[in-house]
């Protein structure tokens, strides 16, 4: 389905979405002046200079009360965009709605948890042991 189609039944059902339908959602509705970054290896997705915010997306396909951050995602998205003077917020969509965090006031606890994958390539089946913190959806604002 075309990206500005899915957009307009969006709010019924967040769970299909991917990140790049997210952003889309995030610049149409929110900040009209958010960018990707470019190339695949960066330490957040997307940033907005006017709101002065540097943004990871995570789109879940199951709903959680308590949304799970890996550490050193968490360490270097909060570590780069203060050094920046930025704010650092993680944004996610579940199937029930999407809710943004503000990294910069929010701790979570920190646990390893055995057999997450290495990676989000599918075709790597390796699991690991990763630090892993969850941030509950009461301590984010509700975006839809």
């Amino acid at each position: 389905m075309e990206v500005g189609l899915k957009l307009l039944n969006i709010t019924s059902n967040m769970g299909g979405i991917n990140e790049h339908e997210l952003f889309v959602l995030l610049k149409k509705r929110l900040f009209p002046d958010l960018e990707k970054f470019d190339g695949t290896f960066h330490n957040a997705d997307c940033f907005s200079f006017e709101d002065k915010l540097y943004i990871e997306l995570k789109c879940r396909r199951a709903h959680y009360d308590e949304l799970m951050i890996e550490e050193y995602k968490y360490e270097r998205l909060v570590n780069l965009a203060m050094d920046l003077d930025y704010s650092p917020v993680y944004i996610n969509s579940t199937p029930n709605g999407v809710w943004a965090f503000n990294l910069g006031v929010l701790l979570p606890r920190w646990e390893n948890r055995a057999g997450l994958p290495a990676t989000t390539d599918f075709d790597n089946t390796q699991k690991v042991v990763k630090s892993v913190g969850y941030l509950n959806i009461k301590d984010g604002i509700r975006l839809w």
